[in-house]
């Protein structure tokens, strides 16, 4: 069985501040007075039989500054198009994960990964909904422009299987119905956790987001998903991480932290 080729899909660093604006920025550069630093890295994952993203990107919903033609592009670079793709799963219903799933650039929506099935999570997807009245008008018509044309398929609370080598756990914490992505293949084993551990510093960071639906349930939940990583070899995928998106935790510290190893 040949290994998974896994590949970090960068599209760019943004300083996101309370107003929750994605303004562009350098990937050395600091953020804005009073705003987070944020990568988006959506994650490709080729086998024998699938070509997988673990989310979608970040589109040209949330900024001017962003575009759909850096996804496309970053799978030119790997030999392959958006037609290629087979399968999408989406850790939480953040913009900022799934708008590279639509995009407006011939003028009006139109799938960016026409032949993908999409996974989301079923109570996430209803909860979108009842809320959707509250959002732009542009917001609304790409979730339902999603809604009438994507290939969905919603995912249960319970933890499920997919397909073959994905396996499916909510987890909540950052958002109600926040998902935990498992990639499992042979000596192929990914773990993508969304924005619960969304950048490299989380690992020996122990910290409550304020920002997070139920903060401490995140926290906990991270440290669980830390120690599952260690134990059982996962290679983590930090959607949101400048540097080092990918990377092992070789084993624990003496202060609760982990020894890292950058891939």
């Amino acid at each position: 069985m040949k290994p998974a080729v896994v590949t970090p899909l960068y599209e760019g660093t943004f300083s996101v501040g309370i107003d929750k604006q994605f303004n562009k920025i350098g990937r050395d550069d600091l953020p804005h007075k009073g705003s987070l630093k944020l990568s988006i890295n959506p994650f490709l994952i080729r086998d024998e039989h699938h070509t997988i993203l673990f989310d979608a990107g970040i589109g040209d919903l949330l900024s001017e500054e962003s575009d759909i033609d850096v996804i496309l592009d970053n799978l030119s670079q790997q030999g392959l198009s958006e037609l290629d793709v087979t399968h999408i799963f989406i850790s939480h219903l953040h913009y900022d994960h799934f708008a590279g799933l639509a995009n407006r650039k011939n003028g009006y929506w139109d799938l960016t990964f026409p032949d993908a099935k999409v996974y989301v999570s079923d109570g996430g997807w209803r909860k979108l909904n009842k809320y959707l009245h509250k959002q732009p008008e542009e917001i609304q018509d790409f979730v339902h422009y999603l809604e009438s044309y994507a290939d969905l398929h919603f995912l249960p609370e319970e933890e499920s299987n997919p397909i073959p080598p994905v396996r499916v756990r909510k987890i909540g914490g950052h958002t109600e119905y926040h998902q935990a992505l498992f990639y499992e293949n042979g000596d192929s084993r990914y773990l993508m956790a969304g924005d619960v551990i969304g950048r490299r510093i989380s690992i020996n960071k122990n910290f409550a987001a304020k920002f997070d639906f139920e903060p401490k349930k995140s926290m906990e939940t991270r440290n669980e998903l830390k120690k599952i990583a260690c134990k059982e070899k996962f290679t983590i995928m930090a959607y949101h991480e400048t540097d080092h998106p990918l990377f092992n935790l070789i084993e624990p510290t003496e202060n609760n932290g982990y020894i890292i190893e950058n891939l």
